[in-house]
């Protein structure tokens, strides 16, 4: 039986990022990614959960000596300096370092496919968590937000990331820079915003939270089928 209950909460957690996987991975039309490389991809995702625990967890002690806990300022800095800061820069990096110079990096859509298997990978080891901490009763809320949070934050990643790679090989040199912050930065805030207002948890913090997350999926999901639709070589 215990093994059978494994099995169950196993797949609660991995199903709603296996089929986002699903997804994005069919809007990429023109050429596909090699399996051997989205594998490493979602490897990387979990490496960067692992990471960002620690991260995290320090994160937490150096902004307990300046601000007492349970307050707006305390939420909103913990959200966008701690957690968001933490899981977003360790799926750059570690995203960046396995793909940037990778010769399949040659279309501008890739960017988005990396970002999200990284991304999802992430996500689907930290939903196992979650439900194996708190049971089946917390699958189908994470599997509505949380699982397509880190997608969307993904999506602009990617964006961003893709268009980098596509000024670094013509010459732009700033420009490319600029477009790595904008990827960093941009799944920065989106991911800050999204977690400071669920962890404020007042009525308004959560009607803006709710609006956010319908526009910012809106956007995501769009973002998605306009850049399959226009994708283009990198080299």
């Amino acid at each position: 039986m215990f093994g059978l209950k494994a099995i169950i909460y196993v797949l609660a957690a991995v199903t709603p990022a296996i089929v986002l996987l699903i997804y994005v991975y069919r809007h990429d039309r023109v050429e596909k990614e090699p399996s051997g490389l989205l594998i490493r991809l979602l490897v990387q995702g979990v490496l960067s959960a692992l990471m960002s625990m620690s991260l995290e967890e320090f994160g937490e002690r150096v902004l307990g000596l300046f601000f007492y806990e349970d307050t707006a300022w305390y939420w909103i800095l913990f959200a966008f300096l701690v957690v968001a800061v933490a899981e977003e820069g360790t799926k750059f990096m570690l995203m960046k370092r396995l793909t940037w110079r990778n010769p399949n990096f040659n279309f501008r859509f890739d960017g988005i496919i990396y970002a999200v298997f990284v991304s999802l990978g992430f996500a689907a080891f930290e939903n196992i968590g979650y439900v194996f901490g708190y049971g089946l009763s917390v699958a189908p809320s994470r599997a509505l937000l949380s699982i397509p949070g880190h997608m969307a934050f993904a999506v602009y990643m990617g964006y961003y990331y893709g268009r980098a790679r596509w000024y670094e090989n013509y010459g732009y040199r700033e420009e490319s820079n600029n477009s790595l912050w904008a990827s960093f930065l941009s799944a920065v805030f989106y991911h800050g915003f999204y977690d400071a207002c669920a962890m404020i948890g007042t009525n308004l913090s959560m009607i803006v939270f709710f609006i956010f997350v319908a526009v910012t999926y809106y956007r995501a999901f769009r973002t998605i089928r306009k850049e399959s639709q226009m994708d283009a070589p990198i080299i």
